[in-house]
This record gives C-alpha cells, structure tokens and sequence, in this order.
C-alpha cells in the first residue's frame, strides 16, 4: 500500500519500478494521483478535465507492459488528441470539439503503460507565457499562489510541482516547456524538431516552431518519456537525426569535458534581471566544477531581425486558425468566442504579404545556420532561462488588444528560449536556483540539432551534483 505523502517521494520511473515489482499496484498508485489531483487542484488549477473513471477501468482491463506501467500522467489541453475528450485549445471557440481517436503521440504514451487522468489549464492557442484562458481561468504557481505558473504549458507544471502526478505531457512553440519549467522549479526539456509526433498528427506545427515533450522532476523520467514517443510519423516533412542508444541509457554514460559557451545578455537587448544572471553564472561555476570548459561568448546571431520573424509567423499562422473557424462558422462573431488578444494576432497578419512571410521562413533557417555553425565549437550554450522570477498574476494578460505591444511585452520576458524554437535545436531549462524569497530560478542549456543525449547526459550530471529534488 502506497499512502500519499509517499506518492510524492517517486518520478515515474521509481513508481513504475514499484509496480513491476508488486510492491504497489497500479490502482494504489493511481488513486494515489487521484487524491492529490481532489485535494490540491481547486486551489492552483492546473486540471481542467478528468479522466478518472477511464484510468480505473484501463487498469482494470490490464495495461500494457512498457516502462511506465502504471504511472499517472497528464496532457496538456493543446492540439492533442484523445478519443472523446474536449480539445479545446483552451477557447471558448473550440470547446466541443471532440476528436475520435487518440493522436499517434496519445496511442504511444498508453502503449507505454501511463494511465492518463485528465488534461490541463492551456492559455488560448498557447498565444501566452502565462496560463489563464477565458474559458478556465489562471493557473497558480504551486511556490506561490499570487504568481504565475508560466505558459504555455502552466497547468501540466503545476500540477507536477504540486505532487500531483510525477511527470506530464507539455508542448513548446516558443519557450512552453521551459518556461512554466523555470517558474515552477521542474527540469524541461524540448527536444530536437521532429523527434516526437505532435499531438494532432499533422507534420508541422507554427513555421516548424513547435515541439513535444513532458515536464519532469528528474533527468531520467525526461529521457525514458523521450524513448517512448520519439519516432518519425508517416509524412513528417522534418527529420530528427537518428540515435544510436536510448535517452535512458545514454545520461549514464561516462563522457568527457564539454565546452560551454556562458551568455546572459539578451538577443535583441533585452533586459535581465540580476537573479537570472547569477543563477546561470552559479550553473557555469557548477560545471566547471565538474571539469566542463566555460566560455563567455554569444551566437552571432541578429536578435530583432529574428523577433521581426516571430511576429510574421506567429501573426499568420493565428490568423490561419481564426480565419478557418470564421469560414466555418459564418454566423458567429469571433470576438464573442476568442479573446482580445487572438483577434488583435489575427488581424495583425493584414500588415504583411506572402514575401515577408517567406522571408520570416529565411530568417529563421538562416539563424539555425548561424547557431549550426556556433555548435562547432561549443558543444553547449548556457543562458537564464527567462529575464525575469515567476511574474505576478495578470501581468501579461491576453484582455490586451494591441498585438504588437503584446508581442514585444511577451518576448521581453523569453528572450533565450525562442532561438531554439527557430532553429528546431534541442534546449532544456534546469531547476538550479531559486531567488531569496525561495521562487525558483530556472537555467537554460541548448545544443546542436539532435544532441539531446548530450544535453541529458549533463543534466543528469548537475542533477547529482546540486540535487533539485529527492526522486533519484
């Protein structure tokens, strides 16, 4: 019998190696999550939809025997695909939309053996760094309930963060993984473009920007969840380099001096916050600690030719999700079912023309070609993950109706993530500092196109060095 404090003291991997060794059964552990999901979630909401009665009867029937045998997860409400469940995308616009089936990405974490429980708390269309959808409300950070818990991936950190399940699914189009990571002290890693399906089977998400992967609180969950979903999907247009072992297997394997290249300055000038600094500065001290070569230096690359971009591509590719839903439901007012902010984006893309759009496209693979090139002789570039600590509820909110204000508010604040988002390289956010007032601090390492054993390899190793939790 597992109670539910003791819940709490295991990733998924240490569950699922209690479960394979009946020492607790899968109901135990499930009903274990289900607790923490009643008992904490009215207070932070992080879950916007249950499945609990689902999760008894799969565990009932049997579960597959993969890695994760009976380990509790989440989903994120966002593009994802689960067979008679509301994909809302977190608006009001897409609130009956039910999918049919399950998406490739949903069928591989079952075959996994992870018994899913709900999805959760998504600003709409993933448009914000903070996570508080008209149609569900904010999601509090578990550290402190008057801050935020990041976006757009803010419930599935939360609700991580808060003990509620062990691991859960996130996605990241522009930082969404590592920011809500950073806010709520978890490690999040996005993986290399194209290595994990996308939830809703289609072979590109925002201009190539987006990925998939989980938050975490170990290094290990990370790369066990990256085995289990990685894989090409027919008609995937991107293609991740191959491995040649698995992400498990790989962060255990002895390897030599990295050299790290340190950077705590903005891109395009950005301001950051002393806190930020210092904790990627500590980061590179730790490292060399560890026989890591440090160097301060930065990517050449142009930081506002490539925010220039980010506003054409996201700008069109919100207008193409608007514009589609206007054709398809002539008689409703799009201001009634989306928010300020979705239209202002929307409308905002009347400002370019095809030639700017493509020439976004090149600015980007020309940034990827510039960061390609950098990888040459650094292995690895260290940063803040964000400018700023966890920010106060409502202060970037989506109610604002000028998209361009919004935009730069917005990119102000993320101004190390995007660049990996861009490029389609593999970046994760560690949990390795936090501020005085104990709100954590996340540290951001990115690599070459298709390192991410090397970039969980390092993590695991700074994992030991200064523990964030007591999981391993």
């Amino acid at each position: 019998m597992i109670t539910v404090d003791e819940y709490e003291n295991f990733d998924a991997v240490g569950l699922a190696t209690l479960i394979a060794d009946k020492e607790v059964s899968a109901l135990e552990v499930v009903e274990s999550a289900i607790a923490r999901i009643e008992s904490r979630n009215s207070a932070l909401n992080a879950v916007i939809a249950t499945l609990f009665d689902d999760a008894r009867v799969a565990v009932g029937r049997g579960l597959p025997r993969g890695p994760l045998s009976g380990v509790p997860y989440l989903v994120k409400d966002l593009n994802t695909w689960i067979e008679g469940v509301p994909a809302t995308n977190g608006s009001r616009a897409f609130r009956e939309h039910v999918p049919e089936t399950d998406s490739i990405l949903i069928s591989r974490l079952r075959a996994a053996g992870l018994v899913i429980l709900g999805k959760t708390n998504t600003p709409e269309l993933g448009l914000n760094i903070c996570t508080a959808p008209s149609l569900f409300g904010a999601t509090k950070n578990p550290f402190d309930p008057q801050r935020s818990a990041g976006g757009s991936s803010g419930g599935s950190a939360c609700a991580v963060a808060a003990g509620m399940v062990p691991a859960a699914h996130a996605t990241d189009s522009g930082g969404s993984i590592r920011i809500p990571a950073s806010n709520c002290g978890l490690f999040g890693l996005k993986p290399t473009r194209a290595r994990v399906p996308l939830g809703h089977d289609k072979p590109e998400g925002l201009a190539g920007f987006s990925a998939v992967h989980a938050v975490t609180h170990s290094v290990r969950d990370s790369a066990v969840l990256l085995d289990v979903t990685a894989g090409p999907m027919a008609g995937d247009i991107y293609s991740a380099p191959a491995m040649n072992m698995s992400f498990l297997d790989s962060i255990e394997k002895p390897f030599q001096s990295v050299r790290i290249a340190l950077w705590t300055e903005g891109l395009a000038g950005e301001k950051i916050d002393p806190v930020c600094k210092d904790a990627a500065k500590q980061a590179a001290m730790l490292c060399e600690s560890l026989g890591h070569d440090v160097e301060e230096t930065r990517p050449d690359i142009d930081g506002d030719s490539l925010r220039g971009a980010f506003d054409v591509l996201f700008s069109a590719n919100i207008h193409n999700v608007v514009e589609r839903y206007r054709v398809e439901n002539p008689s409703i007012d799009i201001e009634t079912v989306f928010e300020p902010v979705t239209v202002a984006c929307s409308r905002a893309a009347g400002r370019f023309s095809a030639a700017d759009y493509a020439a976004g496209i090149e600015c980007t693979q020309q940034a990827a070609r510039d960061l390609s090139r950098f990888f040459a002789k650094h292995d690895v570039l260290l940063t803040p993950t964000l400018a700023k600590p966890p920010l106060p509820l409502g202060e970037i909110s989506m109610m604002m109706d000028d998209w361009t204000s919004y935009l730069d508010k917005m990119l102000n604040e993320i101004p190390f993530t995007p660049l990996f988002n861009a490029t389609g390289a593999p970046a994760a956010s560690l949990p390795l500092a936090k501020c005085p007032n104990g709100l954590p601090v996340g540290v951001q390492m990115g690599a070459g196109l298709g390192k991410e054993n090397l970039l969980l390899r390092l993590s695991r190793a700074l994992e030991l060095a200064a523990p964030w939790h007591q999981r391993i």
